[in-house]
C-alpha cells in the first residue's frame, strides 16, 4: 500500500534502521529494498513503517506500516508500562501514608501549641502578681523603716 508522506504526520522526524531480519523484503517505488523507520512526532509516535531508503531526497512516497508480527516488542512495552504503573501506585500509597502520619503529627503539634499558649498566659499573670507583690512589700518595708525612724526620733 503506497501512500503519501502525510499519513504518518511529520515523517521528517523519523529514524531509519537496517533490516534486522524481522520483516519480509519489500521494495519501494524505485525497486530498492525499503528501510524500517520509526515515527518521532505526531499521533503515531513510536510506530514503525517501511519507507524508501532515498527519502526525503527523492519524490518516492512509498510508505507502508509495519505489521507487528513480533509481539515481543509489544509485550515488553506493556510490561514496562505495567511496571511503571505499579511503581507509581506504590509511591502514591507511600505518599498517602506519609501525609496521614504528618497530619497526625500536625494535630499533636497544634494541641501542644494551644497548651503552651495557655501556660504562657498563666506565667504572665503570675509575673504581674509577683511584680505587684514586690512593689507592695518594698513600700511596706519603706514605711516600716520610716515609722521606725519617727519612733526613734520621738523617744530621743
Amino acid at each position: 500500500m503506497a501512500t503519501g508522506r502525510n499519513q504518518f504526520d511529520g515523517s521528517p522526524a523519523s529514524s531509519s534502521s537496517s533490516r534486522g531480519g524481522f520483516y519480509a523484503t519489500t521494495r519501494c517505488n524505485f525497486g530498492l529494498d525499503e528501510v524500517v523507520r520509526t515515527v518521532k512526532k505526531g499521533p503515531n509516535i513510536g510506530s514503525k513503517f517501511f519507507g524508501c531508503p532515498k527519502w526525503p531526497d527523492t519524490e518516492c512516497n512509498f510508505m507502508k506500516w509495519v505489521d507487528c508480527t513480533n509481539g515481543d516488542d509489544l509485550r515488553f512495552q506493556i510490561f514496562e508500562r505495567e511496571t511503571t504503573i505499579a511503581e507509581l501506585e506504590m509511591q502514591k500509597s507511600m505518599l498517602e501514608d506519609k501525609v496521614k502520619r504528618l497530619q497526625g503529627k500536625k494535630g499533636n503539634f497544634e494541641e501542644e501549641v494551644q497548651e503552651m499558649k495557655a501556660e504562657v498566659s498563666q506565667l504572665r499573670i503570675e509575673l504581674m502578681r509577683s511584680s505587684r507583690n514586690e512593689y507592695n512589700l518594698t513600700m511596706a518595708l519603706f514605711c516600716s523603716w520610716l515609722f521606725f525612724g519617727i519612733v526613734v526620733l520621738m523617744f530621743k
